[in-house]
């Protein structure tokens, strides 16, 4: 027996509602603007959703969003190869590309540091940071972790790891308030935290 279409559409609200952000209404929205807009664009949305989803990929030298084997920051020629800036996750790779003040490369660790989840430095991708600043030529690691107990501590975590390795060790501070997240940083706020970079102890 066939879903009625009242069925149908409360699995769709069902699922819009698992994405950040979304609540019963915007899902319900969302669906009912769908139904009026022509057939093709919700199966363009949806073949987008899939795409995303077989196609993308973690870049193999920095772990950020890719869709070939390095992403298109690392392959870019034109970026400062030995600056590396440490952040959490992707969103805060877009999040600092948005303010133009940053010209240098990533490393995406793929979360921070919490003992209460179970998360130890080795579910991190902390050994390969380590590893891309063994093999030389990196002059500055800037921590840009967020600004909450488990960033701050995965930072610390890190400098203590690098330190001795030549590289320069500086934390984005000025500006970002604590408990914050660099994903929902405006361009102005980020772009002074990273100006107002310091050194790490």
């Amino acid at each position: 027996m066939k879903d009625s279409g009242e069925g149908v559409i409360e699995r769709l609200v069902s699922e819009l509602m698992k994405l950040p952000g979304i609540g019963r209404k915007t899902a319900q929205r969302l669906v009912f603007h769908m139904l009026k807009r022509p057939p093709e664009q919700a199966e363009a949305l949806a073949r987008a959703l899939l795409a995303v989803r077989e196609q993308i990929r973690a870049c193999a030298t920095c772990f950020n969003l890719a869709e070939a084997e390095r992403c298109a920051i690392c392959s870019d020629p034109r970026r400062e190869q030995g600056r590396i800036c440490v952040v959490e996750e992707p969103a805060n790779v877009t999040a600092i590309e948005r303010t133009g003040a940053y010209k240098g490369l990533y490393h995406v660790l793929g979360g921070s540091l919490s003992p209460l989840a179970g998360v130890g430095p080795d579910d991190l991708r902390i050994r390969e940071l380590v590893e891309r600043v063994k093999a030389g030529g990196v002059e500055e690691v800037i921590l840009a972790t967020n600004p909450t107990v488990e960033g701050e501590a995965t930072a610390i975590h890190i400098a203590r790891t690098l330190k001795g390795s030549g590289a320069r060790l500086t934390r984005i501070a000025q500006g970002l308030p604590v408990g914050g997240d660099l994903e929902y940083a405006d361009e102005v706020t980020l772009h002074r935290a990273l100006e107002g970079r310091r050194e790490v102890e």
